[in-house]
C-alpha cells in the first residue's frame, strides 16, 4: 500500500444522525461504504481525501423489503446480498443477474448499492439496471436535530462525469424500485469487457419491456446505458421509437438506429473506441430487444 494509512482519519458513526452530523460540518468527511474505489487509489497513492466517514456501522442503510410502492433496497447492500435474496430473485431478478457479473467474489462481498451510485462512474454495473427499473435514491440530511428525507429520480441524480445530485450533507439512504416497473415488465442486462470477471465494462446495457396481451405491442421501454458518456444515460429516442410497435426484428433495427443517431455519442478512452462502442451498443440493444420480445434480431419480418 503506497498511500500513508497514518495520516487519515476515520470516522465511525453507529447512527445515522450522527453520520449526517459529521457531515454538515464544515470540515466534512468523505463517505465511504465497501471502500473497493478506495482502496485502489490509496494502493496507488492518491488520497481523494485526508478525513473518511466510516459507514459499515450503520444498520439503519441496511436491509431489503417491500414497501407499499415497491421495494426499498438499502444503500449498504451488497451484491452478495442481492444475489442471494429471494425476494430480489423473485421481483427483480435482473438486479441479481447484475450483481453476479460485477468483479469477483471479494468485491460482491464488500461493493454496495449506494457506495457505487455515490461514486458516480460511468461505467458503473448497476447505474443502467437501476434506470430501465425506473429506480430513486432516497437522500437523508441533518435539519437542526431533524433528519429530513428527499427522493431523487435515479434519470436526475447524474448531472456530470462523478457528479451527482446529492447535496455535500447528504447521504444516499436507500434505492427505491417502484411498483409500476416491477409488475407486467420484462428485463435484460448484458455487460461487454475484456473478460468475464474482474473487468470495467466496455459497454453495460439494460433494457426493459412492458408488452401488452391482444394486440401483443410493446406499451412501454425503458433503455439505459453504462460506459458510453460521462454519465450513465437513459435512451430515450430508442425508447420513443419501440413504443406501440409489435416486438419484431424490425422494431429493434428502428430502435438500434434512433439508439445511435439520438441517443449515444460514444467515448474514446483507454478500455475501448467510440466506434467499437457504438457498434457493440447497437447490437446488444438488438439481441436483448430480441430476448425480451422473442423474436431473432437481423430477420427480415
Amino acid at each position: 500500500m503506497r498511500g500513508d494509512l497514518a495520516a487519515l482519519e476515520v470516522l465511525r458513526p453507529r447512527r445515522l444522525a450522527e453520520a449526517l452530523a459529521a457531515l454538515a460540518d464544515s470540515d466534512r468527511p468523505c463517505p465511504i461504504a465497501g471502500g473497493t474505489d478506495l482502496y485502489v487509489a490509496l494502493n496507488e497513492g492518491r488520497a481523494p481525501a485526508r478525513r473518511f466517514l466510516d459507514l459499515s456501522r450503520l444498520d439503519e442503510l441496511t436491509g431489503l423489503e417491500t414497501t407499499p410502492s415497491g421495494l426499498r433496497l438499502g444503500a449498504r447492500t451488497t451484491y452478495t446480498e442481492l444475489r442471494a435474496s429471494r425476494l430480489v430473485r423473485r421481483r427483480a431478478p435482473v438486479l441479481a443477474e447484475m450483481a453476479a457479473s460485477v468483479g469477483a467474489i471479494a468485491i460482491q462481498n464488500r461493493g454496495t448499492l449506494g457506495g457505487s451510485l455515490g461514486n458516480a462512474s460511468p461505467a458503473s454495473d448497476p447505474a443502467p439496471v437501476l434506470l430501465a427499473l425506473d429506480a430513486a435514491v432516497e437522500l437523508a440530511a441533518r435539519d437542526g436535530r431533524r433528519v429530513v428525507r428527499r427522493r431523487v429520480p435515479l434519470d436526475r441524480f447524474f448531472i456530470g462525469y462523478r457528479e451527482t445530485a446529492a447535496r455535500p450533507d447528504e447521504l444516499i439512504v436507500a434505492v427505491l424500485l417502484p411498483s409500476s416497473a416491477l409488475e407486467g415488465w420484462r428485463y435484460a442486462y448484458r455487460k461487454v469487457g475484456t473478460r468475464r470477471a474482474q473487468a470495467i465494462s466496455k459497454v453495460v446495457a439494460a433494457v426493459g419491456l412492458e408488452l401488452g396481451a391482444r394486440p401483443r405491442r410493446i406499451a412501454a421501454a425503458r433503455i439505459a446505458y453504462g460506459s458510453m458518456a460521462p454519465t450513465p444515460v437513459r435512451a430515450r429516442a430508442a425508447e420513443a421509437a419501440l413504443a406501440g410497435r409489435a416486438p419484431t426484428s424490425a422494431a429493434g433495427r428502428a430502435a438500434a438506429r434512433a439508439l445511435l443517431a439520438e441517443d449515444l455519442h460514444p467515448i474514446d478512452d483507454l478500455r475501448s473506441s467510440a466506434d467499437y462502442r457504438a457498434l457493440v451498443a447497437g447490437r446488444l440493444l438488438e439481441s436483448l430487444l430480441g430476448a425480451l420480445g422473442g423474436f431473432r434480431p437481423g430477420l427480415d419480418d
